[in-house]
């Protein structure tokens, strides 16, 4: 674990990896609960860095520098009680054949292993509400496409590398489509809800077959 500053109101903290990333959130998350963090507003996960901001607070960030020094990175932390979302997907994504293959799988047998993973909101990302998951089963744990599409539709579903992930809103990406969420499915991000964000960290996710549509 390396402890910088990032400017004079933040510090980022670099670990190795995503279970790192895991047990520092969790810390944090945890001494903010209560009430042993007064001052931090912010604490920010990524793929391999957490960032804890505390504006004109430079005794809270002393603070995390001195929970941080305790913070075991090795042990599994426990699991955030963020709640669980359930997702229902209509699995006619254009990549699904190409994701079954590379799994040795038939459709049927991706959509069962997809709907029966209990997934983890690592970190968000990429674009207003989008949620990097953990927990994917390893045959769906495939690469990104070759050539990125220009445009994918809201609401799509898809697996790229060890994450799984939900478009909130229309954008270019290459990561493998399996499916979509139906029209009914919860909106991901709202700006007038609070927080906006309907995946945060430490939320489970569930993904359900909605059949066709």
């Amino acid at each position: 674990m390396e402890v910088r500053p990032a400017g004079p109101e933040a510090l980022l903290v670099d670990l190795d990896g995503l279970d790192q990333v895991a047990a520092v959130g969790s810390a944090l998350r945890h001494a903010l609960d209560r009430g042993r963090l007064p001052g931090i507003v912010d604490v920010v996960p990524a793929a391999r860095t957490v960032l804890v901001t505390a504006p004109g607070d430079g005794a809270a960030l002393r603070a995390v520098r001195t929970l941080l020094d305790d913070v075991d990175t090795t042990a599994v932390p426990d699991r955030d009680d963020a709640g669980t979302v359930e997702l229902p997907v209509v699995y006619d994504g254009e990549d699904l054949p190409l994701v079954a293959r590379d799994a040795g799988w038939s459709a049927a047998e991706v959509v069962t292993a997809h709907t029966g993973a209990s997934l983890t909101v690592a970190f968000g990302g990429f674009a207003p509400g989008f949620a990097y998951l953990t927990g994917l089963p390893e045959p769906l744990q495939q690469p990104r496409l070759d050539t990125p599409r220009a445009r994918i539709p809201a609401g799509s579903v898809g697996v790229a590398g060890e994450f799984g992930g939900v478009y909130p809103r229309t954008s270019p990406g290459g990561w493998r489509l399996i499916g979509r969420l139906t029209d009914d499915a919860p909106t991901l991000f709202d700006p007038d809800r609070d927080p906006p964000a309907l995946l945060v960290p430490g939320t489970t996710v569930r993904f359900r077959d909605a059949g066709s549509a």
